[in-house]
């Protein structure tokens, strides 16, 4: 019997591999041709330049996400005629949404210079390749606090001057009603609270945009 089977075995073409090698070395070979998708990662920290200040302070003021946040703030409060001085009509819906842009340009030109001089980097940099629960987190938490010259993360500590002194600077060109303390004070964790959006569309935004330009390529 075992010399049959060594009879048959030798009577199988030249060049011919036995069943099992054959579907091995095709799925090796299939395996071999799907290229591996490889991982976003984050480019080393660079500290930020004069020039990348100056177009923070204007992409931060000046910014398309920012402007229409100011177009749904000054629509909210012309449709609520608050403050009352500035009327429900469109004057009022321009002197709610200038005042606005005053505000936070105040705020960011204040930001930006106290970083300046304590070597503070007020952007937001995503970080693609982490877990969507520690990009989150990465959201929150820089609100709060902003990377170093040496890339080291610190208390935002010209933030927490800018913040709250823009605010309260603005109760000087402010209407009456709104140009006190507790109205500053609200402002203040607005801005906060503004932030972290910002932080949040430059974190997912890059995805969301890629999500939806695939799908409409694959139509």
């Amino acid at each position: 019997m075992l010399a049959c089977a060594t009879a048959v075995r030798a009577q199988a073409p030249a060049g011919v591999a036995p069943q099992g090698q054959a579907q091995a070395s095709q799925t090796t070979s299939t395996t071999a041709s799907i290229p591996e998708k490889p991982e976003p990662k984050t480019k080393p920290y660079e500290p930020i330049t004069g020039r990348q200040r100056l177009t923070w302070l204007l992409v931060s003021t000046l910014g398309p996400q920012h402007l229409a946040v100011g177009v749904i703030s000054a629509g909210y409060g012309t449709a609520l005629n608050n403050p009352r001085e500035d009327g429900p009509h469109w004057g009022g819906f321009a002197e709610r949404y200038g005042i606005r842009l005053t505000g936070i340009a105040t705020g960011n030109a204040m930001e930006i210079g106290l970083g300046a001089m304590w070597g503070e980097d007020p952007r937001y940099l995503p970080e693609p390749e982490k877990s969507i629960g520690a990009r989150v987190g990465s959201v929150i938490e820089q609100t709060f606090v902003t990377r170093r010259r040496d890339g080291r993360f610190a208390p935002a500590y010209a933030r927490f001057i800018a913040e709250p002194g823009g605010n309260f600077l603005s109760n000087t060109w402010r209407a009456d009603s709104e140009a006190d303390n507790y109205h500053a004070g609200i402002r203040t964790l607005w801005g906060f609270g503004n932030q972290m959006g910002s932080n949040a569309w430059d974190e997912f935004w890059p995805d969301v945009k890629a999500h939806i330009f695939h799908r409409h390529s694959g139509k």
